[in-house]
């Protein structure tokens, strides 16, 4: 219901023509637009961009408020960037990944494979030098960017039949982007990327053999499991997918103080909303996929996470040493606060996590 329901609405607006003017300046008023990669109506990542700009227009009084165009009504899905940068929207939101085709770089800002959970993400960005890096970078493309939600450690992702090991990577097409498939192509896989609205008709047609798009609760939504049966975790090549807002750089500096605080807290505001959000729902939408539609949710045994980690050491390697002045700087960055984190996280979150699923009688 809730897939039919988003897609429907999708469909439509790509029927239509969405007539535009240049953004509204009224009496100190105005109206920005807000371009996404997401199909209307999708929970979390679709749903939380409209709270977000009901938010800004709420703490603005109505002074800026931002009017949201889902995937493929006024840009097509993968085009955010560019819309923002030439002044097509004054916003967008996206995953940062998408644009590694015009830089590298895009990719540490939603996550690195075998890199940050959601938590640490978050904490390299704010606490470790990662925010100061990212604004660098977006500068250069006319952006300032924020976080603005995160999907937690993604699914796998979804496959008629069983894995019997890394052989069965050969000649399979993929449904996953950014270095995460480039990754499996080390594996034989063929790396497949399209947006998220165009994933189960690929999935359905054979198109593409397998795909990850991010867990249960969205996955649930887009009705993956009508095609599939097998759901594999954990997501190692996207560990805390961070999404990003971004703003021009140009209208965001002309902006009044306490306007440019409002976009920044919205955006802030909506990290921990959404974050918190799949955190909630991902349980109980596993357990209606499990139950209610037969889908066995399988893990990858140790071998082949193995052969993917040394897979993504070879291949990050290889980026960071043919990289430009940028992306060594990031590398540099990023791996630094990884050593730094993964101690504490192992010894002790880790170490939690172990102990909550031992045998012992708990509350019933």
């Amino acid at each position: 219901m809730i897939r039919r329901k988003f897609l429907a609405a999708t469909a439509a607006a790509s029927a239509s023509t969405v007539a535009l003017s240049a953004p509204a300046i009224s009496q100190g008023r105005m109206e920005w637009r807000l371009v996404t990669s997401w199909p209307k109506n999708l929970p979390g990542v679709g749903t939380g961009v409209e709270r977000l700009a009901a938010r800004i227009g709420e703490m603005s009084g109505g002074r800026l408020t931002v009017r949201v165009f889902a995937a493929g009504e006024l840009v097509p899905a993968l085009q955010c960037l560019q819309a923002v940068r030439d002044g097509t929207a004054e916003m967008g939101h996206d995953a940062s990944y998408y644009h590694i085709g015009v830089h590298p770089a895009f990719q540490f800002f939603t996550c690195v494979p075998f890199g940050f959970m959601a938590t640490e993400q978050s904490a390299w960005l704010n606490y470790g030098g990662g925010q100061q890096l990212w604004d660098e970078h977006a500068a250069n493309y006319n952006i300032k960017a924020f976080a603005a939600g995160n999907t937690n450690t993604q699914a796998f992702g979804w496959y008629r039949r069983e894995l019997q090991g890394v052989e069965s990577f050969r000649g399979l097409k993929i449904r996953m982007p950014g270095w995460g498939g480039q990754i499996m192509t080390r594996l034989g896989a063929q790396q497949v990327f399209l947006p998220g609205g165009e994933i189960f008709a690929a999935l359905q047609s054979g198109a593409v053999d397998a795909a990850e798009w991010i867990g249960p609760y969205n996955d649930l939504a887009m009705g993956f499991h009508q095609v599939a049966k097998l759901c594999y975790g954990p997501g190692w090549h996207e560990p805390g997918s961070n999404l990003q807002l971004m703003v021009s750089k140009q209208r965001y500096d002309a902006l009044p103080n306490d306007l440019k605080a409002i976009v920044a807290f919205a955006a802030q505001s909506m990290d921990m909303d959404m974050t918190t959000e799949y955190i909630a729902r991902s349980g109980e939408s596993m357990e209606t996929l499990r139950t209610r539609h037969g889908v066995r949710f399988l893990n990858l045994p140790g071998n082949m996470l193995d052969a993917m980690g040394t897979a993504a050491g070879e291949f990050l390697t290889e980026q960071r040493d043919r990289g430009d002045a940028m992306t060594k700087k990031l590398f540099d960055s990023y791996l630094k606060f990884r050593a730094q984190v993964m101690p504490f996280t192992r010894w002790n979150d880790g170490a939690f996590l172990n102990a909550r699923v031992r045998a012992f009688k708990y509350i019933t």
